[in-house]
């Protein structure tokens, strides 16, 4: 594959994950005033090659990433990431029982910061309460 395919991929893979929804500035502009290249690397390679593989679809990606950023306690990209959830289609129900389901892993205060976290995201986008 070239370069250009490449970027492609990634633009189109990123205007899905995050091209609606709330605004959030994603990682990448943050990146990018360190090392530009690098950014681009990362970029590249977390939504270009790893995003864009069809082993996993999109909506199952994000529901993993969802349940690990919550297991971590990462809210801030976990923002982004519930957001990103939504934006392809996960169902809002499913995406709840996921952080449920963090409690048998990290506890409960996980579990809390995620659903409070995703409960601003749902409001931001107006799609709250879950129905």
């Amino acid at each position: 594959m070239n370069d250009e395919t490449e970027k492609k991929r990634t633009r189109e893979t990123a205007n899905k994950l995050f091209g609606k929804g709330i605004k959030i500035d994603p990682p990448y502009l943050m990146w990018k005033e360190f090392d530009r290249d690098l950014a681009n690397d990362f970029s590249m390679f977390i939504t270009g090659n790893l995003y864009s593989r069809s082993v996993l679809t999109l909506p199952e990606r994000q529901m993993a990433a969802c349940a690990m950023l919550a297991a971590i306690r990462a809210t801030d990209e976990l923002k982004l990431h519930v957001n990103a959830a939504l934006n392809v289609g996960c169902d809002p129900k499913k995406l709840a029982e996921v952080f449920f389901q963090v409690a048998t892993y990290a506890g409960m205060p996980a579990v809390n910061e995620a659903l409070a976290v995703y409960r601003d995201v749902l409001k931001e986008r107006g799609e709250w309460p879950i129905t």
